[in-house]
């Protein structure tokens, strides 16, 4: 087959390929084609071959292209719902009051055991709706709301099952590691012991995981106890990445690193080593806005010294139902301009080339090149910078995941 015979072609668009150093990589009144479910060709409309044919050509009507959007950082698999504690703490009530009559994660955990798999698939499913409609192509979904084998395996199923019915790549991250379940309080390493003994293992073996994640934190798990589970994943070649830093310092981000870690996220306690550690590394900062406001954080992340030291920042929506509900990666972005002063440029590259890297996805998806998978978005915007501008807008109005196009909103 000739190489200028493609699946489809788009022309008369203007590309963001996020693929230049500290640029969009903007390549104006451009085309780009598609064969076999990956990017064919890319340039300026006058320099397509002579020879090109294409089975579909699209007009993308001056829209501005950029490669498809990655969540980096979710938990959006889960039941229940906790508004009733958004409600209760801006009554007057504390934290511990709250766990106290059993909120918390830990109510969390007890509605997501309760749920069947379908429930919990048709609980999710509206959530990964959301993201897609934004221009989502990749996401990245944890466990953690299980805290025994039989829910965290139910969780990453469930996650696997959200790539069958929806049009999205899901990468999924094993987090048994996220709390202390209530028949092992007080029994923290023998809880460990079952995460890296027992539940890693056999659902690696199922291949229910692509990486393992923790929560390294004073109301978490030590740096001596992530480091066992770290242990287990890498005996088993698994790909590691940490809640780090979010509420303390406690290392991890060093810790992570000294893995290889893909990534370090929320990151509002990081340290100058852990910033030196992770440029060294190659270890992704992942900053999640949505939790950080939730919160009512004050600390922000040291944003300044991650770019001096070149630590790629990527950025998600950290969707979860106790810290940050959001389902819009586009306003995860807004509010890393607003509330980190990252640039917009920084928070497109961070919402695709960066995250893939986060991922460990950085050879497949995050820019436009050639060899790379289909997946992109169209955007009826003036300028690649107006994504990150206003609050609420969806400017998206086409999407397509590993070459086959469909409108961004999905019954």
């Amino acid at each position: 087959m000739s190489d200028t015979y493609w699946d489809a072609l788009w022309t008369n668009v203007h590309l963001a390929t996020m693929a230049g150093p500290g640029s969009y990589g903007e390549i104006r009144d451009a085309a780009i084609a598609v064969r076999d479910g990956r990017i064919a060709w890319t340039g300026r409309q006058s320099e397509l071959p002579a020879e090109h044919r294409a089975a579909a050509v699209h007009d993308g009507k001056g829209c501005w292209l950029t490669p498809g959007l990655i969540d980096c950082h979710t938990h959006i698999v889960y039941a229940g719902s906790r508004s009733d504690e958004f409600e209760a703490r801006l009554n007057g009530a504390s934290y511990e009051d709250i766990a106290k009559r059993g909120g918390g994660i830990m109510s969390t955990v007890h509605a997501t055991r309760a749920a069947s798999e379908d429930a919990l698939l048709q609980a999710s499913l509206p959530r990964v709706r959301a993201l897609l409609a934004e221009g989502v192509t990749t996401l990245e979904i944890k466990s953690g709301y299980g805290l025994d084998t039989g829910t965290e395996r139910k969780m990453l199923r469930v996650a696997r099952g959200i790539q069958s019915s929806l049009p999205v790549r899901v990468r999924t991250t094993f987090l048994g590691a996220h709390a202390l379940p209530p028949e092992f309080a007080g029994q923290a390493e023998r809880y460990v012991d079952l995460v890296c003994e027992q539940m890693l293992p056999a659902l690696a073996a199922e291949g229910l995981v692509d990486a393992v994640d923790a929560f390294c934190e004073k109301i978490g798990f030590s740096a001596a106890q992530t480091q066992r589970v770290f242990d287990a994943a890498h005996r088993l070649g698994l790909p590691v990445k940490l809640h780090a830093e979010q509420l303390s310092d406690q290392g991890g981000a060093a810790l992570v690193s000294r893995f290889n870690g893909m990534s370090a996220d929320h990151l509002e306690y990081l340290s100058q080593e852990g910033i030196a550690a992770m440029a060294r590394a190659g270890t992704v900062a992942v900053l999640l806005p949505g939790a950080f406001y939730f919160l009512r954080e004050t600390r922000l992340p040291p944003v300044q010294a991650l770019r001096d030291a070149g630590v790629a920042m990527a950025i998600a929506t950290d969707c979860n139902p106790g810290t940050s509900p959001m389902t819009s990666l586009l306003l995860a972005m807004n509010m890393a301009c607003t509330l980190f002063r990252m640039t917009p440029l920084e928070a497109l590259a961070g919402a695709t080339v960066h995250a893939a890297r986060a991922l460990g996805i950085g050879g497949e998806a995050g820019t436009l090149e050639v060899g790379k998978r289909a997946d992109f978005a169209l955007w009826e915007v003036e300028r690649p910078g107006e994504l990150a501008y206003a609050i609420g807008g969806n400017p998206c109005v086409s999407v397509v995941n590993g070459g086959v196009a469909r409108e961004p909103r999905i019954a």
